[in-house]
This record gives C-alpha cells, structure tokens and sequence, in this order.
C-alpha cells in the first residue's frame, strides 16, 4: 500500500510502498476514505511523542471501510463503514469498566503507538469496542475529523465544561480544535470569544458564531475580561502552548472553568499555571482527552439534525501526495485539511 512515512524526527515526509496490515485477532484492518491532518501528527513527527517509533506513518483522525476482521470481531463485518475516536481502549481495564475509554491505561493510538492511516490501509485493535458506525448520509471527509479534532472539542465543550446557554466561552487558538470548539460552544448557547494570531483564522471563527475575536498578541485576560464583563465562565486552550494555557487561565471570571485540550509536550516548555489565582478565584482546571466510542451518538444526532456543521471546518482536500507538504505546514492556513485521495 501507498503510505506517508518519515524516518527521522522532523526529517523528510515521503510517500512509500509498505506492507498491508493484517488484523489483531480483536481488531480490524481500515480502508482508509479519509484522513485528516492535525497539529498532533505534527508533534509526532517532531519527535515529542515517546511512543513512536521510527520509521512511522502518522495519521489518527478516519474514515473508512473495514477491509478485514480478526478471528475474535463480533459486531463488525467487511464492507462496515466506520471512524473510530484516536484513543483505542482496551476494553478490559478499570477506566473501561467504568465506562472512560478515553483514559484507558492500555490504550493505542493509530499514528502514534503504531502506524497511522496516512495510508491506504489501517489496523485498529480492539474493534468491538472502538469502531463507530457512519451513518450512510455522513461522508468520509466530514467523519474523519470526528476521531480527534470535532469529537474532541465536542466532548471539551459539552461534557467536561459542561457549557451552559448565555455563559462566556473563551477559545484560545483557532486551529482545528479551536474551530470545532467555536461552534460547539455557539450550538451550545454560548457566547464565545475567539482569541487567535490569524486574522484568517479568526474571520472563520466569526463566520461560524464567535461574537468577538481578539488578536493573541495583545493583553487576552484583559480584552477578554473587558468583552465579558468580568471574564469567561469556560476558557479552553485549544492550542497547547504555555502562553496560551496561562492566558486561557488568566481569562477566567471567579468560579470559572479552564479545559486544557491542546497538547502540551515538555519538549516546548513548562506552562506557568497561575495556581494563585485558582486558589483565589476559586477556579476549576480540567483536561479533556478525546472522546469515548460509545458516546459517539449524542454528537452524531446533532450533525443529522444539522445543528453542528463539522463539514463547513473542512477547507482543504488533498491527495496523499500532498500530505507531507501539509503536515509541515500545520497551523499556517485556516480550517481542516483533510487527506481524500490516496
């Protein structure tokens, strides 16, 4: 199969002829229809990932159609159109048993604990309880964000923050996440300030619902405490940077939630969590990691009634030929590439 690989941490992103996966006994091998490209791919490619493993194919977020099925499979057949979230669980440990896939102490992650699906082909373990059926009216392109980025953010929004109509929402970094955050938060009821270094990211962002965009190199906790009256009720660092946590943090009114969903690799610095004023404001610090599979369907009743528009992020379609090329790139255009030919 035809496959993005590189060979060194940060080094060249090549397309290659590799082996075919073969199924685990309770997994299953992916036709890949679609695969987005996200930052975390790009903090797997630059070596801040201890689970990677050169040489690597990265790729975590898609869709596809299952090609083959471990001896073990019982809820899925060749044919199935399915994505799956990018943390595989086990199924068997005590976060699973309680329900929490998303923190699964055995968990793999497809482009990181192996190989990914820039690639025409896939294998994700643990099928029966990871895979998602896609609902014949959802395309590939659409889906793919669904096993990181969208769901995500969703799950960010919605059930950790528990956002709640007319509350502030502040967004800090309007990447991928940060988008998808946006019109969760807006579908949500809430009135959402975007904070970015883009211009062009912040025009979607006000394209999509946020009633205020702010530029990151200003003062953020000051022009975001001044357009709320007081600070947010939620504020999300979606981007995964010390400046940005710190700010997302700093943005909050008292009582407020800060959700940390970016990524923050020790590789790129410590943050400088004010934990003063958490003490003194009474702040809540909460992460958020992906989304379980058996949750998927709340979010997916949302996309069919047409109250969230995961399409409407997608800006790019590219061949796989084009992925290297993106996955440097990462974070320099707006919205979500997506890889839709292979």
């Amino acid at each position: 199969m035809r496959a993005l690989v590189f060979d060194s941490f940060g080094g060249p992103l090549t397309v290659q002829d590799v082996p075919v996966p073969d199924p685990a006994p309770g997994g299953v091998v992916v036709r890949v229809g679609a695969s987005g490209v996200c930052r975390s791919d790009w903090h797997a490619w630059q070596g801040h990932d201890p689970d990677v493993v050169l040489p690597h194919v990265p790729g975590h977020e898609l869709a596809g159609t299952v090609a083959a099925v471990g001896a073990d499979v019982r809820r899925w057949r060749v044919g199935d159109r399915v994505t799956v979230p990018f943390v595989n669980a086990c199924g068997r440990c005590a976060q699973c048993a309680a329900g929490e896939h998303q923190v699964c102490s055995r968990q793999t992650q497809p482009g990181f604990t192996h190989w990914g699906s820039m690639a025409e082909y896939v294998a994700l373990d643990a099928a029966d309880v990871n895979l998602v059926a896609l609902p014949d009216e959802l395309d590939a392109t659409t889906a793919a964000g669904l096993g990181c980025r969208f769901a995500t953010a969703f799950r960010a929004v919605a059930q950790v923050a528990r956002v709640r109509p007319g509350e502030w929402v502040a967004v800090h970094g309007c990447g991928g996440v940060g988008l998808s955050a946006v019109q969760v938060a807006v579908a949500a009821g809430a009135r959402v300030v975007a904070v970015d270094v883009s211009p062009a990211a912040l025009q979607l962002a006000a394209a999509i619902g946020a009633e205020h965009t702010v530029d990151g190199g200003r003062d953020v906790p000051a022009v975001v405490a001044e357009l709320t009256g007081g600070g947010a009720h939620v504020s999300l660092d979606a981007l995964g940077a010390a400046v940005t946590c710190e700010n997302s943090v700093r943005s909050l009114r008292p009582r407020g939630r800060h959700v940390q969903v970016g990524l923050l690799p020790p590789a790129q610095g410590r943050p400088a969590v004010p934990m003063d004023l958490v003490v003194a404001r009474e702040l809540q610090v909460l992460g958020s990691h992906g989304m379980a599979a058996h949750t998927y369907p709340e979010l997916l009743g949302l996309i069919a009634a047409g109250r969230l528009r995961p399409q409407a992020l997608v800006t790019r379609r590219l061949p796989l030929d084009e992925a290297g090329a993106a996955l440097a790139a990462v974070g320099r255009d707006p919205g979500i590439a997506v890889v839709t030919r292979f």
